[in-house]
């Protein structure tokens, strides 16, 4: 999965845009555009969304601190990158849409769910101690789905379509 330099140059713009907009929504708790841009950048770029998505990971690390916080973020936008790669290709645009933010927000809902796991393993939680965390935290998750729900149904498609352009006429 080979990348050229005009995609070296796009996927460093799309990571440093996950970054600067995680940054300027840290204020607002559980609302960010990273599952927005995850998504879209899978639909637009398939595998090769992994570098945008994985550079994102690396820059947050530099900005917060490698951390133990840090250590989920290695897999948790994966599994989101895997879902949305397992959806149909060239859905219509409300379709697309529709389903999209669906994972979108189901993303948001079983975040806590997909990051206990490594909590778990990090601060020594046995099982009963892992589902309490995840039971502690789920209110949160619900305004993250909320969040991402509303995010994911005005932005994903809009988007899609600018990256999908950009991205053919980058090939021209």
């Amino acid at each position: 999965m080979k990348i050229n330099l005009k995609e070296t140059a796009t996927f460093s713009m799309l990571a440093a845009i996950m970054l600067i907009s995680k940054l300027l929504l840290e204020a607002i708790p559980n609302f960010h555009l990273l599952a927005v841009f995850t998504i879209a950048m899978t639909v637009v770029y398939r595998a090769k969304a992994l570098y945008p998505i994985y550079l994102y990971v690396f820059l947050q690390g530099i900005v917060g601190g490698f951390g133990l916080w840090w250590v989920p973020h290695l897999y948790i936008w994966a599994v989101l990158w895997g879902a949305t790669m397992l959806l149909p290709r060239n859905m219509k645009r409300l379709t697309g849409t529709v389903v999209y933010t669906v994972v979108c927000a189901l993303h948001g809902l079983f975040y806590g769910i997909i990051y206990a796991p490594a909590q778990a393993l990090l601060f020594g939680l046995d099982f009963k101690g892992m589902l309490a965390w995840i039971v502690a935290g789920f209110p949160f998750d619900l305004v993250h789905a909320a969040h991402n729900l509303i995010l994911g149904a005005v932005l994903i498609m809009p988007i899609v379509l600018v990256l999908s352009k950009t991205e053919k006429f980058i090939k021209n």
